[in-house]
């Protein structure tokens, strides 16, 4: 086996024990029962930063995250599982007649990169569409987008556009401290997963 291949096969082991360890979170929380899942993984010990994002029939039902990895990803998985089905404060907590028809989502990131730039469009002009989350910072204004974001918004100016009124600022805002950095996620979704329908299932 390459090394290549093993790689690849370790990213989709962790994939089928991310999700069903955050619908296993969720469920526990509406004391609905929901299989073990194997928390051996010595990866799961080192720090690691993920979303979590529900959705129901493809649209939005919650997402919670953390930017900066610092603390376990077991334990980052667990929190952020629990805060976007309970603590989005764009949604009504998740009820347990919601959850079989919830499809969990986990993104992995990657480490922050900081970009640099003179302007706005020397700042658009690094950006990778489809491929980028972007963090937006300007004083106490902070928002976030992932990867994922892009296919409803995958021109630019209306990817940043949303961004900036995400943070609180006017979707033309521009100031010469504008802050941007970029990552990458490894993205597991229930829906693409064999495993979803028994998951399901056993939360029933």
């Amino acid at each position: 086996m390459t090394d290549f291949q093993e790689n690849t096969l370790q990213q989709e082991a962790i994939g089928h024990i991310l999700v069903p360890l955050a619908r296993r979170e969720i469920a526990q929380a509406l004391a609905l029962s929901a299989p073990a899942v194997d928390q051996s993984l010595p990866r799961l010990q080192q720090h690691g930063a993920t979303f979590v994002t529900l959705t129901q029939q493809r649209q939005l039902r919650g997402c919670i995250g953390t930017l900066q990895a610092y603390r376990p990803l077991l334990h980052d998985l667990k929190a952020n599982a629990y805060a976007a089905a309970f603590r989005d404060p764009r949604f009504s907590p998740l009820q347990a007649h919601e959850l079989d028809e919830t499809d969990v989502e986990v993104s992995l990131l990657s480490a922050m990169q900081p970009l640099q730039f003179r302007d706005e469009q020397e700042a658009w002009s690094q950006l990778r569409a489809g491929e980028d989350g972007v963090v937006l910072e300007f004083g106490s204004y902070r928002s976030t987008f992932l990867p994922q974001v892009w296919e409803q918004l995958p021109e630019v100016r209306d990817f940043m556009a949303r961004l900036k009124q995400k943070a609180g600022l006017p979707a033309t805002f521009w100031h010469e401290e504008v802050r941007l950095s970029r990552y990458t996620v490894r993205k597991f979704r229930e829906s693409d997963m064999a495993v979803s329908v028994d998951a399901r299932r056993a939360t029933a």
